[in-house]
């Protein structure tokens, strides 16, 4: 078989993610990873969302040997604090206070594993944020608008919190929940000599 009959396995139930890979022609199919991440495990930033990333496509990995499994997992660090999604209005009007005025790191880690040809691979990368001073009224208003209970941080950059963006540094898609170029070359790296008989 060619290369096209690889079978590629999303393990995420992202719609950001699964738009990112869609507008780059990537063949794959959703298989959501089922799993509550433990955000009082302490690890640094970069470790901790690799973690996740990886046990995300092992889990998915178990029941389907033959294919690429791809696990992601995206984390705001702010000010010694990891930030994962926000369970309440009263978690998201905090994180939001926090990362007001200041700059924060946005990292994702993605973990590609094929038990069939033993690889296990997995890297993050990082992108800087610089926001603008939030009033209460801006995070209310916001919290409101776009529920962003389902976002790393409480805000997705690519909604209405795009106006609250001073700067950026390093990978736009990165912040939204995918470093497609960076994936790009490390998913070539470990397939470009796999021959499936």
């Amino acid at each position: 078989m060619s290369s096209d009959k690889i079978i590629n396995i999303l393990a995420s139930s992202s719609p950001r993610r699964k738009d990112i890979l869609s507008r780059i022609g990537f063949s794959f199919k959703t298989i959501p990873s089922q799993i509550n991440e433990n955000f009082k495990l302490e690890l640094p930033p970069e470790a901790f969302c690799e973690h996740w990333a990886r046990e995300k496509a092992k889990i998915i990995a178990n029941s389907n040997s033959d294919s690429f499994i791809i696990g992601a997992d995206t984390i705001i660090f702010s000010e010694g604090r990891v930030l994962g999604k926000p369970r309440n209005k009263k978690q998201s009007i905090s994180m939001l206070e926090s990362i007001s005025g200041k700059t924060h790191e946005v990292l994702t880690g993605v973990s590609i594993i094929n038990l069939k040809y033993e690889i296990d691979i997995t890297f993050n990368q990082t992108s800087q944020v610089t926001c603008n001073t939030l009033s209460k009224e801006d995070i209310l208003n916001y919290i409101e608008d776009y529920r962003p209970f389902d976002k790393a941080g409480s805000y997705g950059i690519q909604d209405g919190f795009c106006k609250y963006i001073n700067n950026i540094e390093g990978c736009f898609y990165n912040i939204l929940g995918f470093p497609i170029s960076k994936f790009y070359r490390k998913y070539h790296m470990v397939t470009k000599e796999i021959i499936i008989d």
